[in-house]
This record gives C-alpha cells, sequence and structure tokens, in this order.
C-alpha cells in the first residue's frame, strides 16, 4: 500500500542516514581536536551576538490599545488644557472615523497631575479591522501630536508586564545634594544629549522652576502703624482668592455650606489684587496696595524625592530601532565620566525593570546550569560525563543567539526564557549518547566501539526528537494578532537553538566522550565494584576461625 511504501522509503533513508553518520563519526572520532574550533567559535560567537543583539525589557507589540500623557506649559489652568485635549480629540476622531480607533477616552487633569496634565486611553479596532498595525498608527499619530504648539503630547503602546513611566521610555534619576545643583548637572546631560544622541527625543526633567508664583511682601511696620495684623492680611488674601467657609444654613433638611469668595473675573489678574481692602483694628478699611508689595517669580512645581533622597528625573522616549538597553548604556557612561562622587544614580519605570530582570534572568540561568549538573552527576555518578553532555548548552545557546540576530529580534525577557528553556533541550541529546555508551561498555565494548555504536542507534530518536520540537516553535515564530512579537521571540531561540544543538551534538558528545571516556566509569561498573567488596566482606565474615 501507500502507507508501506512511505514507510519503507524512511527507513531506508534512515539507514542510508545512519551509515553515512557512522563514517562521518569516524572520522571525526579519530581526530577528536577537530570539534575544539567549532566549541571555540560558539563561545566567541554567543559573545558577539551578545554585544550586537539590542537589549530590551519587553519587544514592542501591538497590544490593541495605547495610551498618552500631555501636559502644557507651568502655570496652565484647566481651561486651557481643555483647549489643548480638544485639538489632540480631534487628531483621534479622525482615526475612529477611518475605522482605525475603536473609541478614545482623554481626562483633564491627569491621574496625580495638575490642570496643566491631562491624560488619554485608546482601543484600536481588532486587527481583522485594520490594514495596519497598532505600532504603525501609534507613530503617526505621534507625529501628529508634536505639530501642536501649545501641549507636549506623547502616546505608547501599553507594555504587556504594565511597567511603569509615565508615558516615558526611559527615567534617569539624579539624587543627593541640593535641587539647584542636581537641576544643572540635569540640564548639562540634557544638552549633551542633544548633542550627540539623537536617538533620546523628548527629552525633560521633572525639575523645571518655570512654575508663576506671585509672591506677595507684607511691610511689617506700616502694616503695625495702621494697626493691621499679618494674619488679617493672609485671611483676606485667602478668602477672596482661595475660598473659605464662614457657615452654612438648613434648607428643607439639608446642610449647605457657606463660602466666600471672589468671582473668577475678580480673581484671575494680578491687578485685582489692588481692589482688595483689609481692616485694621480700628476698624478702618485699609487698601491691601498699601500694605503689599508683588513680584513674579519662577519656581518648581514640585520637589521630588527618590528613596528619600532629593531627586531630579530625566524623562525621555526612544527613537524607533533604538532600544531600551543601549540608552541605559548611555547614560550610564555619561554619569561615569562626568557626574560626581556625590550625585547617586539610578533608573525608574521600564528601565528599572529592564535591569532587574536581566540580573534575574542571568541568576536563574546560572541555578539552571548548576541544577541540571547537578542530577546529571547524580545520575551517572561522575563529575565527567555530565560536562560531556553538557558541552551541547553553549552550542544551543550560540544557536539561539544566532537565529535572535538574523530575526532582528532582542534579547527580552522572553527571549531570555527561551535559553533557560534549551540548556535542558540541548541536554537532552547529550544524555540519549552517554547512557546508551554507558550500557555497551558494560557489555564488554571498548570505549570507541560502544561511543560510535551508541551514537549510530540513538541517531534516529535525536533527529526525531530535536525536529519535532523545532516544528512546535514554527507557530510560535509564525504567530500574528495580540502578543505574537513575544511568542516569535520565544519561538526563534527554541528552533535555530534546537537545530545547532542537534546537529552539532551527534559529532562533539561522541568526540568528547571517546577522549575523556578511558578517565571515567559507568554507573553500573561502580555498583559492580560495591558489591564485589561487599560480597568479599561478608564471606570474610562467615569464614569459621581455626
Amino acid at each position: 500500500t501507500k502507507t508501506r511504501g512511505i514507510a519503507k522509503w524512511t527507513d531506508d533513508a534512515i539507514v542510508r542516514l545512519r551509515t553515512s553518520y557512522r563514517n562521518s563519526l569516524g572520522v571525526v572520532m579519530a581526530r577528536p581536536w577537530m570539534v575544539l574550533p567549532i566549541l571555540i567559535v560558539a563561545l566567541a560567537g554567543s559573545g558577539f551576538f551578545l554585544t550586537k543583539i539590542p537589549g530590551e525589557l519587553v519587544p514592542t507589540e501591538d497590544r490593541g490599545a495605547f495610551f498618552a500623557f500631555f501636559s502644557g506649559p507651568e502655570g496652565a489652568g484647566f481651561d486651557y488644557t481643555a483647549e489643548e485635549a480638544a485639538e489632540i480629540e480631534d487628531i483621534l476622531l479622525d482615526y475612529v472615523e477611518t475605522g482605525e480607533l475603536h473609541r478614545a477616552i482623554i481626562r483633564v487633569p491627569g491621574f496625580g497631575g495638575g490642570y496643566s496634565s491631562g491624560v488619554m486611553f485608546a482601543s484600536l479596532a481588532p486587527w481583522d479591522e485594520r490594514d495596519r498595525g497598532g505600532q504603525e498608527i501609534v507613530s503617526e499619530i505621534n507625529r501628529r501630536m508634536g505639530e501642536l504648539t501649545g501641549v507636549r503630547a506623547f502616546a505608547s503602546m501599553r507594555s504587556a508586564l504594565g511597567g511603569r513611566g509615565g508615558g516615558s521610555d526611559i527615567e534617569f534619576v539624579l539624587g543627593g545634594g541640593e535641587y539647584e545643583e542636581l537641576a544643572a548637572w540635569a540640564e548639562d546631560i540634557l544638552t549633551a544629549a542633544r548633542e550627540s544622541n539623537p536617538n533620546l527625543l523628548r527629552m525633560s526633567s521633572d525639575y523645571e522652576p518655570t512654575a508663576p508664583r506671585v509672591l506677595v511682601d507684607i511691610d511689617r511696620e506700616r502694616a503695625a502703624d495702621l494697626g493691621v495684623s499679618v494674619s488679617a492680611i493672609g485671611r483676606t488674601l485667602e478668602t477672596h482668592l482661595g475660598s473659605r467657609r464662614v457657615g452654612f444654613f438648613v434648607d428643607r433638611g439639608e446642610n449647605y455650606d457657606i463660602i466666600l469668595q471672589n468671582r473668577r473675573e475678580q480673581r484671575s489678574d494680578r491687578g485685582d489684587l489692588e481692589t482688595l481692602y483689609v481692616r485694621a483694628s480700628s476698624g478702618e478699611l485699609i487698601p491691601l496696595s498699601n500694605l503689599v508689595s508683588l513680584r513674579e517669580a519662577g519656581e518648581p512645581s514640585s520637589r521630588p524625592r527618590v528613596n528619600r533622597l532629593r531627586s531630579v528625573t530625566i524623562s525621555a522616549t526612544l527613537a524607533e530601532g533604538y532600544s531600551l538597553g543601549e540608552a541605559v548604556e548611555w547614560f550610564e557612561g555619561y554619569a561615569s565620566d562626568n557626574l560626581p562622587a556625590n550625585v547617586q544614580t539610578s533608573f525608574l519605570g521600564n528601565a528599572r525593570e529592564f535591569l532587574s530582570a536581566n540580573q534575574a534572568a542571568l541568576f536563574a540561568f546560572a541555578m539552571a546550569l548548576l541544577i541540571v549538573f547537578l542530577v546529571l552527576a547524580a545520575q551517572f555518578e561522575s563529575l565527567i560525563q555530565p560536562l560531556v553532555i553538557m558541552l551541547t548548552v553553549p552550542l544551543a545557546v550560540a544557536g539561539g543567539l544566532f537565529g535572535l540576530y538574523m530575526a532582528g529580534s532582542s534579547l527580552n525577557i522572553y527571549s531570555q526564557i527561551g535559553l533557560v528553556v534549551l540548556i535542558g533541550l540541548a541536554a537532552k541529546n547529550g544524555i540519549l549518547i552517554v547512557e546508551f555508551a554507558n550500557q555497551l561498555r558494560d557489555e564488554g565494548q571498548e570505549l570507541a566501539e560502544a561511543t560510535v555504536n551508541a551514537a549510530e542507534t540513538r541517531l534516529r530518536p535525536i533527529l526525531m526528537t530535536g525536529i519535532s520540537t523545532a516544528i512546535g516553535a514554527l507557530p510560535l515564530m509564525l504567530a500574528s494578532g495580540a502578543g505574537a512579537e513575544s511568542r516569535a521571540t520565544i519561538g526563534v531561540v527554541i528552533f535555530t537553538g534546537v537545530m545547532v544543538a542537534t546537529l552539532f551534538t551527534l559529532f562533539i558528545v561522541p568526540a568528547v566522550y571517546g577522549v575523556l571516556g578511558r578517565y571515567t566509569k559507568t554507573p553500573n561498573w561502580v555498583a559492580k565494584q560495591l558489591e564485589g567488596q561487599s560480597g568479599q566482606q561478608v564471606g570474610a565474615a562467615d569464614t569459621p576461625a581455626e
């Protein structure tokens, strides 16, 4: 039948492949030094790819929704910000009409911000109802919002990990010292970035002494001569410009506060202060302008602290193709070369999560290697055989990094998970060969013969498991829709890592085991020796004394 014909053709192909593999392996076993350049290239290639592959927390994904933060000049009121928000709304409505945007919500003031700021949330149409990706749409919206002159706005796709950052891709913190000193260093960084790093966009500092303030200086001597107390002046300003609750009244069982305050048109200009009067102790009304002088000054809207230190935070967005890892490296390099020792630096938002994730991934990778080694050492009762098996790990890692480099992907939390998974997938091939070689040695075969026979016998299961694992990763590589970028990253790492490890494991593990195997025994050999020693001790104990 047709099915039997396919099976026979497959078996014949496997037989021919095993024959060719045995002949090739014989050449490598006779010259084991040939595998050394492969291992060196794998290690060097891993180092090369690590320097070339950009690093970031998570890949840029089409999450189907995005948000934007926008702010006006310091001191801007609610009415001004609302007018600017209406212009942003007009931009978004164009995309609602084309069907690319499903809905948008704008809020003024923004969460945790003053009246000069706002926030916007928008959801895109489903993936099958639009022709463009979410990142392309967001980039176009950013370009149009960048043309607005009265407000600074930036939209970004929602992070898969819910990272914090206030709409910025990176936040660099200067801590310690006085605010003025930190602000001066921050300005130097902003200037250097604008001159030497065009990939850092929309840079700003959260310490900007530009919020307009009207300071009231009281002539205390003149006020005392006229019988006006400082507290009376303060109470007058509070009542007219702010508000003061002076009582309440009851209407049909409901209490209503009585609040004194000037009308909006009577408290919107500096000259309105000249119309106020304050009552002296004699009961006479004294013009407030006779007792105070006014001056305008710019002050920061806030004086933030990070880790209990006075701090100034520099925020920036990254140009397309510029990774978070490269931005972190630039800030760290500038800080080490130019900032004094008393200025402490740190990162917030996505950058802090990125550094933390890198440290955690390195620790997880090291622990995975250690645990696998200890388990193999216990299984094979040897320290040499686990080392032979784990020679496949550098090959798999090099293959995974090669895949990331060729795919133009990044080293992120998802690709790091894929690299950890490769440890087990790669070690599996070495276990199949070494374990069966030990069994053949126990049956009386010489080391070289047992190694070649074990590798030839295990060729089919190694290829079967390797190819099936690679095919299983293909749907991840070819994924589309929500989160496709993250799944593709893991798929690329596993696919290329497994294929490279499977190919080279078939030659490197037998060659190295053929050299180092002579310095170690099989687990069964050790067990037999222990049993023999135990039997001799028992026999000696049973022999009667003469």
